[in-house]
């Protein structure tokens, strides 16, 4: 009788901790999250013609960059311009930037999902606030969230979730939309490596 329980037991035991192991995301720390891509991304308003731009050569071989520009809808002209990791696995979008500790001024990430659709961010593990941009299949932003640092001590299902419809994800620096001028509407030229 007591061997069947402690086998029962023991597959409880397997059970909880395999859950602590997914819900923590320590099975990324085994794993990795692979190498990121890096290319080059515009963003102009919704009346400009996209055309993809060239993509820059990766000096950090564990991680993907890409430039991303805003451009303004009217004149076409550049609203700014970011340069960005990809991060298009799922252990790449899970980490996404929180083991970051900063972001200078034009710099962040982008997120590449499988197929456009509505999405959920949040604030896991982040070290600053964030501008988190939703983009469509097509390039068009259809969401621009201002996200804050979540109060110290805040579970991981007490997060703020950031939601919106797209296949990319844009993350850079609060404030960052609001100083270059990106608006929902305006247009994002993707380079190869994030198509």
């Amino acid at each position: 009788m007591q061997r069947p329980a402690v086998i029962v037991l023991g597959l409880v035991g397997l059970l909880v901790a395999a859950a602590v192991v997914l819900q923590t995301g320590l099975w990324i720390e085994v794993l990795g999250t692979g190498e990121y891509e890096e290319g080059t991304v515009t963003v102009r308003e919704a009346s400009d013609a996209v055309t993809p731009t060239a993509t820059q050569p990766s000096t950090d071989t564990s991680m993907p960059e890409t430039t991303i520009a805003a451009r303004e809808q009217e004149a076409g002209e550049p609203l700014g311009t970011v340069e960005v990791r990809i991060a298009q696995t799922f252990d790449q979008r899970y980490v996404g930037l929180s083991k970051t500790e900063s972001l200078g001024p034009d710099e962040g990430m982008l997120f590449v999902h499988d197929e456009e659709g509505q999405h959920t961010y949040v604030m896991r593990n982040m070290s600053f606030p964030i501008d988190i941009i939703f983009i469509d299949a097509n390039g068009t932003i259809t969401a621009i969230h201002h996200a804050p640092l979540p109060p110290e001590g805040t579970s991981e299902s007490g997060l703020t979730g950031y939601e919106g419809r797209g296949k990319y994800v844009l993350e850079v620096n609060r404030g960052w939309a609001n100083r270059t001028g990106v608006e929902v509407g305006d247009r994002v030229e993707l380079p190869p490596e994030a198509m």
